[in-house]
C-alpha cells in the first residue's frame, strides 16, 4: 500500500477559507486605496471638505493594511522563537523585500515632495504676467525633458541590446522591447529597419495605426547625415506625442522609435493658461493645504509599496519555506527508516525538480532497501542451511569412533572431533591453530611430517599406517590415515587426518587366539593327567605299607599335588575358552555383594572388609551366577595384592547413577598398587604373581562386556588399586 504523500503546502478547508478571505481583503484595500488616491487627484481643485475626507479614509484603510501585516510580522517572530522549521528563512526573505521596497521608495517619496514642494511654490511665485511666461517655459521645459528622457532610454536601451547580444528582429528582441513598453508605459515602441519596414512593434490602440504617419515625420536625411538621436513632436487633438528615434550601428541595423504620449496638446495648454489666470486668485488661497494633501498622498502611497512588498515578502517566503519544510519533515522520515516517504508535486520550478529529485532519492532508497533485506533473508536462510549441515557434519564427526583432524594449507589444525581429543588426550582447544607435529614427539612427529609429504607429492592417494602413541601414561594402538584435500583450481587447500583407536580391537582379537590356545592346550593336557593321578595314588596305597621309605611318599604326594595344580590350570583353560553365555534375569545385586563380601571375611580374616551401598539399587536384569564370579575373581585379586601386609583393607562400594542409567561397583584395596604396565592388566596370561594363570581379570573383563559393561583399573589414594565396574541398569 502506498503511503498518503506529504503535502507541501498542507491546508485545511478552514485554512483555504481563511487565505482566500485574506486575499479577498487584500485585494479590496488596495482597489479602495487605489480608487480614493486617484479620487484626491481628479477632484485636487474641488472642495477641500472632500479631499480631507477621501485622505482620511485612505489613512483608515492604510492603518487596516498595517495591521493585517503586523498581524503576519508577529507570527513569524513567534515562530522564529518557536524555532520553526523555515522560520529563519521566511525572516530573511522578509527583511529582504522591505529593504528593496523600502529604500527606493523612500528615496521615491522624497523626491516627490521635493518636487511637489517645488512646483506648488513655482506655481505660486510671482505676477499673472511671469505666471504665463513661466507655463510657456515649463511647457517647452516639459516638452524638452520629455525628448531629453526618450534620447536616454533609447541610448540606454540600444547599449543593453548589445551586451545582451539580442538578434535584430528576433523573438527575445520583440519580449524584450515588449518588457519596455510595459515598464516604461510608452505609447509605442519598435524598430525601423534601413529598408523602413517596421518590425517588433507595440503600440496603444490610440498610436496602432500611426507608423505611416511617425515615417513621414522622421527627417531621414538628417539622421543619415547625423545619426544621432532625433526627437519631434507629433500633435493630435486632446494629446501630444512625444517621438524619440535612435539609430542601431549609425543606422545601418535599422532605428529604434520610441513614443510616449504627454498630457494634452501644447496648444490647448495655452489657451487653458490664459483662462487659468481667473482661478489663480482661488487656487493660491489653498497653497498649503494641497502641499500637506499631496504629501499625505504620496505618503499613503509609498506606505502601500512598502506594505504591498512586505505582505509579498510574507506569500513569496511561506512559498518558498514549505517545500523546504517538507524536504526537512521527508528527510527527517527516511534518518528514522521510513523510506515509503514521499513529497506531493506542484510545481514545475527548480523547487518542484528538487521535489522530484527527493522522491526519486527515496524510491531508490526503498527499491534498496528491499533488495537488501530480500538478499539478506537469501542469505540467512542459506546460512541457515549451511549452520545445519555444519551442525549436522559436526554432530556426525564427534558421534563417530574414529578421529578427524583437518589442517589448512600450512599444515595447522582448523577442526578437530570428540574423538581425536580423547584418542591424542588433548583438548581441542589447545589443538586448534597448533601443527599436529608439536602435539607428540619423536616417531609421532616424523610420521606426520612423512604423512604429509607423500599425500602432497601424490594427489589422490591415501597414506595409512598403524602406530602406537604415547597418551596419558599409556600406549595405544592407532591406525592414521591422512589424504590431502584440493580446491577447484586444483591447489593443495589442507589435509584431514582420521585416527582409529584400535587397541581394544587388538585386545579382542589377541583374546580370541588365547582363547583357541586355551582350548588346545586344555584338549592335550587334560586326557593324561587323570591316569597319571590315578596311578600315583594306586601305587601310594599298594605299595605305602611295603615301602617305608620317607621318599616314596614324598614323591607320591608330590605327583598328585602336581597334578591337581595341572588339573586347576587346565579347568581355567577351558573355562576361559568356552565362558557361557549369561542369562540375565532380574535380580537384586545387594545380596551377592554380602553373599561374596561375607565368605571373603570367613576365609580372609586378617584382611579388613568393608562394604557400602551409597544409593538404593533397584532390580535390574543381570547374570547372577556371572557376576558373583566377577567379585570372586576381583576380590581374589585384592586379597593376593594384600597377601603378608599387616593393615590390608578392602572398600567395596556400589550404587545407582541415574543420570548416566547405570550400576557401578568399585572394589579399593590399599596394596601396591597398578603394576608398570598397567595397559595389559585385563589381558590373558599377563600376570605378575607368582603360580598365576594371567586369566582372573580377562574372565572378569569379558563377563563385564557380556553386560554391555565396562570395567578400568586406577590408582587408589594415598596407595592401591581401584577396579570401577559400570554395568548397564534401569
Amino acid at each position: 500500500m502506498t503511503p498518503d504523500p506529504i503535502r507541501i503546502n498542507p491546508t485545511t478547508r478552514t485554512e483555504r477559507k481563511r487565505r482566500k478571505r485574506e486575499y479577498v481583503v487584500a485585494v479590496v484595500f488596495l482597489l479602495l486605496i487605489v480608487g480614493l488616491t486617484w479620487a484626491e487627484l481628479k477632484y485636487l481643485s474641488g472642495d477641500y471638505y472632500l479631499i480631507l475626507n477621501l485622505l482620511i479614509l485612505n489613512v483608515v484603510l492604510l492603518l487596516g493594511m498595517i495591521f493585517y501585516v503586523a498581524r503576519n510580522a508577529v507570527r513569524l517572530m513567534l515562530e522564529r522563537r518557536r524555532r520553526v522549521l523555515g522560520s529563519k528563512l521566511r525572516t530573511r526573505l522578509v527583511l529582504a523585500f522591505i529593504s528593496l521596497s523600502l529604500i527606493p521608495t523612500a528615496l521615491i517619496y522624497l523626491v516627490s515632495v521635493k518636487f511637489v514642494q517645488t512646483s506648488v511654490d513655482y506655481w505660486f511665485k510671482g505676477q499673472v504676467e511671469e505666471s504665463m511666461e513661466q507655463a510657456l517655459e515649463l511647457g517647452r521645459a516639459f516638452y524638452g525633458s520629455a525628448q531629453e528622457r526618450l534620447e536616454r532610454r533609447g541610448e540606454a536601451m540600444i547599449a543593453e541590446i548589445r551586451r545582451s547580444g539580442y538578434a535584430w528582429g528576433g523573438k527575445t528582441m520583440n519580449d524584450y522591447l515588449g518588457g519596455k513598453f510595459e515598464e516604461y508605459d510608452f505609447s509605442l515602441i519598435g524598430v525601423i529597419s534601413p529598408e523602413g519596414q517596421e518590425q517588433n512593434t507595440h503600440a496603444t490602440a490610440q498610436w496602432e495605426q500611426a507608423w505611416p504617419e511617425i515615417k513621414e515625420k522622421v527627417d531621414w536625411q538628417s539622421l543619415r547625415a547625423d545619426p544621432r538621436s532625433w526627437t519631434t513632436i507629433i500633435p493630435r487633438p486632446g494629446s501630444d506625442l512625444v517621438l524619440g528615434v535612435t539609430p542601431v550601428d549609425e543606422g545601418r541595423s535599422g532605428y529604434l522609435v520610441i513614443g510616449e504620449t504627454v498630457g494634452h496638446g501644447l496648444m490647448h495648454r495655452l489657451d487653458q493658461i490664459v483662462r487659468g489666470l481667473d482661478e489663480y486668485k482661488k487656487l493660491k488661497t489653498r497653497k498649503y493645504p494641497w502641499k500637506m494633501n499631496l504629501y499625505l498622498t504620496m505618503g499613503v502611497m509609498a506606505m502601500l509599496i512598502i506594505l504591498g512588498a512586505i505582505w509579498f515578502g510574507f506569500r513569496l517566503a511561506k512559498e518558498l519555506s514549505a517545500p523546504v519544510q517538507a524536504l526537512a519533515a521527508g528527510t527527517e522520515r527516511i534518518a528514522r527508516g521510513d523510506l515509503s516517504v514521499r513529497l506531493e508535486d506542484r510545481s514545475d520550478d527548480e523547487l518542484g525538480f528538487l521535489v522530484q529529485s527527493f522522491n526519486r532519492m527515496a524510491e531508490d532508497l526503498e527499491q534498496s532497501q528491499k533488495s537488501v533485506q530480500q538478499a539478506n533473508v537469501r542469505l540467512a536462510q542459506q546460512n541457515q542451511e549451511l549452520e545445519r549441515r555444519g551442525q549436522y557434519i559436526e554432530a556426525v564427526l564427534n558421534n563417530i569412533t574414529s578421529g578427524v583432524i583437518s589442517m589448512n594449507a600450512e599444515g595447522r589444525i582448523g577442526t578437530v572431533n570428540t574423538a581425536a581429543e580423547h584418542i591424542l588426550g588433548v583438548p581441542g582447544s589447545m589443538l586448534i591453530g597448533r601443527k599436529p607435529q608439536s602435539l607428540l614427539s619423536g616417531d609421532f612427529a616424523d610420521m606426520m611430517n612423512e604423512a604429509l609429504s607423500s599425500v602432497s607429492a601424490n594427489p589422490g592417494t591415501l597414506w595409512s599406517r598403524q602406530i602406537d602413541l604415547p597418551v596419558r601414561g599409556r600406549n595405544i594402538k592407532a591406525l592414521v590415515n591422512v589424504v590431502s584435500l584440493r580446491n577447484v583450481g586444483g591447489r593443495e587447500a589442507g589435509h584431514v587426518v582420521v585416527l582409529e583407536d584400535i587397541t581394544e580391537l587388538e585386545k579382542i582379537q589377541r583374546l580370541a587366539a588365547w582363547r583357541e590356545v586355551a582350548r588346545r592346550i586344555a584338549h592335550e593336557i587334560k586326557n593324561p593327567l587323570t591316569p597319571i593321578k590315578l596311578s600315583a595314588q594306586r601305587l601310594q596305597r599298594k605299595y605305602g605299607e611295603r615301602v617305608h621309605e620317607k621318599v616314596f611318599d614324598d614323591c607320591t604326594e608330590l605327583i598328585v599335588k602336581q597334578v591337581e595344580r595341572l588339573q586347576n590350570m587346565v579347568t581355567e583353560f577351558s573355562s576361559y575358552a568356552k565362558l557361557p553365555e549369561i542369562q540375565p534375569r532380574p535380580d537384586q545385586l545387594a545380596p551377592v555383594l554380602e553373599e561374596v563380601v561375607g565368605m571373603f571375611e570367613n576365609t580372609h580374616r586378617k584382611i579388613r572388609w568393608k562394604l557400602e551401598i551409597f544409593t538404593t539399587i533397584d532390580t535390574f536384569s543381570f547374570d547372577r551366577e556371572a557376576i558373583r564370579r566377577v567379585l570372586i575373581n576381583l576380590f581374589t585379586n585384592a586379597a593376593e595384592a594384600l597377601r603378608g601386609q599387616r593393615d590390608g583393607r578392602v572398600q567395596v562400594r556400589a550404587g545407582h547413577d541415574a543420570e548416566a542409567g547405570l550400576i557401578t561397583i568399585t572394589v579399593a584395596d590399599n596394596g601396591p598398587g597398578l603394576p608398570k604396565d598397567s595397559s595389559r592388566m585385563f589381558e590373558p596370561y599377563y600376570t605378575e604373581k607368582k603360580g598365576g594363570t594371567g586369566l582372573g581379570l580377562t574372565i572378569v573383563r569379558s563377563i563385564v562386556a557380556d553386560h554391555g559393561g565396562q570395567v578400568r583399573a586406577t590408582p587408589n589414594s594415598p596407595r592401591g588399586t581401584v577396579f570401577v565396574v559400570e554395568i548397564p541398569g534401569a
